[in-house]
């Protein structure tokens, strides 16, 4: 089956909905604003608008953290297009106006207060016409049977607020329902009133959302949506279906230099059996919403398709993780290289000595406490988190601790405490099942691998890389399966979010499926050779999205005023005069060699389009970042545009520098 646009080369933004201004929003980007936004997009010659995901994430404001894989987030519900607005009086009207004219003069909106505003009003109105709204239970019904996910939805939307927004994993009670026990709650009359208020809302958004949606096809412009591919722990999806997921493991992403403790990020790692035991409906029916809306979509962490670093939901980093699936090393594995018993435990298990204890406590303390004080706390620790071996100076931890946050449960002095978070990770092996284990990520550095000798590092080393070819065969089948089904069950075309440590068969199995790949300039180098060179445009495949900034990221201007080695950049574009300081002559040199790249869809941030004109520079480059990773706060996912649609669209010169992106055509790849 051809994919929708595969066969047209587009220019493309990337623009959070969120980040919308227009005379009608609430403080915030809303659905409607795609129509405004699309004519605009149209003038610019823009033929593809990529957003980020729009899913309810309640009052986290990170979009990937989403309540439920199906419904849309009230957030960017345009009120005054309720049928019902009409109905209310005057003091809503008024309520709105002030509202709008508050939030209008941040730079950067509030997701918390901009929801909870929002969220008010809306309970308002319903308040007001929930009599109405109830009698025309006919067209809410008829939405329902096509929309079954919203009764579990709403269900779960009713108890989060009357848990107080907690987790369903602290509520008192329903925090383990079967679907008898949904059904039960959602055909009880006496809460029918309350669910059907998140089904209005729902059924509100559906409507706004799909009649931008139709906007923009219309204006010929493509709309690619964003599906993330983990789901929050505490999400509808979870806690209504837990069978499809792996709660005990917490995905993440492996130590790097940017992380050296790795990622966890929260999320259960699905459970693939299961689902392929109903032959993925939940995945099949999560595209199918998609497509309601979108005619392409990015597959966020495709590597996740492959293999999910996984780390124990009783840890705070990954350092412990480990790739699922992965081929084990077993016990007999280790036998055969000649580790008895005795050695098996002393690579898989925290070995720690005595005086390694004291003297750790003695350096950090120094004189502020005796000899006697160091002693006796180290005592204290023996007890509580330690095993003595035999009646060896060496101690292992007991088997209440399974991870970091029972040694945080221990209530130590920091000192201790970080010792001995330190010295968990100090193993060659992880035994993630009995007999079974996986190298740590630092295992080289770990105290028994030193004691190794060199014929035993050899050997294992050998075993390990046997072990990950193995594996990468496995991770080649698993991703052939879960994308095929993906692919086969949408008309949409896929495009693949293939950023980090990526094994050689995910390009191979992306292109045989026709997914388009991410080729981010900065990054996408030749990290093996001598100075690390960029690729060359020309070299970039067709079959990939390519693209100078990604929500992750610096904007390029903040790149190549802060971060770039601008002499190697230049040369690499063949503009050895570009100016240190950015501007929109320095702008228009580098997206063009950008928008030359044979890429299928040249696609950049909003931000950087904006640069093309002097108008829409803010004087911090930093403020026009969406996300910085790895930090939590009230600046991420905020970004607004420096003003309203209308105002933008009365730029003449940037309307056309952009409009000059699209004619580029590709670079030619060289012939020998």
């Amino acid at each position: 089956m051809e994919k929708q646009a595969t066969s047209k080369r587009l220019l493309g933004v990337a623009v959070p909905i969120g980040a919308l201004r227009s005379r009608n929003g609430i403080g915030v980007g809303e659905f409607s604003d795609l129509t405004e936004f699309a004519l605009l997009c149209k003038k610019m010659k823009i033929g593809l608008i990529q957003i980020l995901p729009v899913n309810d994430t309640g009052f986290e404001s990170s979009p990937y953290s989403s309540l439920t894989a199906f419904g849309l987030h009230p957030l960017y519900l345009r009120i005054e297009d309720l049928d019902e607005f009409n109905e209310t009086d005057s003091s809503i009207k008024k309520r709105i106006k002030t509202a709008r004219d508050n939030f209008e003069r941040n730079k950067r909106f509030s997701h918390y207060e901009v929801l909870k505003e929002k969220m008010d009003i809306c309970r308002e109105i319903y308040n007001a016409c929930k009599a109405e709204i109830g009698k025309s239970t006919g067209s809410l019904s008829d939405w329902i049977k096509q929309n079954s996910w919203v009764k579990e939805y709403a269900v779960y939307r009713r108890l989060k607020e009357q848990n107080e927004q907690k987790s369903w994993k602290d509520w008192k009670e329903y925090n383990s329902v079967t679907s008898q026990d949904i059904d039960k709650l959602w055909n009880d009359k006496q809460l029918k009133e309350e669910h059907l208020f998140w089904v209005w809302l729902q059924q509100a958004l559906d409507t706004q959302f799909s009649k931008a949606a139709k906007a923009i096809a219309d204006a010929g412009i493509v709309l690619e949506g964003d599906i993330p591919i983990l789901m929050n722990e505490d999400s509808c999806d979870v806690w209504a279906h837990p069978e499809i997921f792996i709660q005990e493991l917490s995905a993440g992403a492996p130590p790097d230099m940017y992380s050296p403790e790795g990622q966890n990020w929260g999320f259960p790692i699905y459970n693939w059996e299961a689902q392929e035991s109903d032959n993925f409906a939940w995945w099949r029916k999560r595209l199918d919403v998609a497509g309601k809306y979108y005619n392409a979509y990015r597959i966020d962490h495709v590597l996740g398709f492959f293999r999910i670093w996984a780390s124990s939901y009783n840890d705070y980093s990954s350092t412990l993780g480990r790739f699922v699936p992965y081929m084990p090393i077993t016990t007999g594995n280790l036998k055969k290289l000649g580790f008895d018993k005795n050695r098996i435990r002393w690579i898989s298990q925290p070995h720690i000595p005595t005086g390694e204890l004291i003297n750790a406590l003695r350096y950090n303390w120094g004189s502020l406490f005796s000899d006697a004080e160091v002693k006796a706390a180290a005592d204290r620790i023996f007890s509580k988190a330690l095993v003595r071996v035999n009646d060896e100076d060496l101690w292992l931890f007991k088997k209440k601790i399974t991870g970091e946050k029972d040694i945080d449960k221990l209530g130590l002095h920091p000192a201790a405490r970080n010792f001995l978070m330190t010295k968990w990770r100090d193993r060659v092996f992880l035994e993630f099942k009995k007999g079974r284990f996986f190298p740590v990520w630092y295992y080289r550095n770990a105290t028994a691998y030193q004691s190794f000798t060199e014929e035993e590092k050899k050997v294992l080393e050998e075993m390990l890389e046997k072990r990950q070819k193995k594996s990468e065969r496995i991770w080649m089948q698993q991703g052939m399966k879960l994308l095929s089904v993906l692919v086969e069950s949408s008309s949409m075309l896929p495009c693949a979010e293939d950023l980090g440590a990526v094994p050689a068969c995910v390009p191979r199995v992306l292109s045989k499926l026709k997914i388009l790949g991410l080729r981010v300039t900065r990054w996408f180098r030749d990290w093996d050779k001598n100075g690390q060179p960029y690729i060359p445009f020309e070299e970039y495949p067709q079959l990939s999205v390519c693209t100078p900034a990604v929500h992750d990221s610096s904007t390029v201007r903040e790149w190549w005023e802060k971060e770039t080695d601008q002499e190697q950049f230049s040369g690499f574009i063949g503009v050895p005069s570009l100016p240190k300081i950015y501007n929109p002559g320095t702008a228009k040199i580098i997206l063009s060699k950008a928008a030359g790249a044979r890429s299928r869809f040249r696609v950049f941030q909003i931000q950087d389009l904006l640069h093309l004109s002097n108008n829409w520079y803010s004087e911090n480059p930093a403020d026009e970042r969406i996300n910085v990773p790895g930090t939590a706060n009230d600046f991420n996912w905020t970004y607004r545009l420096p003003a309203p649609i209308h105002e933008i669209a009365k730029d003449k010169e940037l309307i056309l520098a952009v409009a000059q992106l699209n004619k580029v055509k590709a670079v030619k790849k060289k012939t020998i």
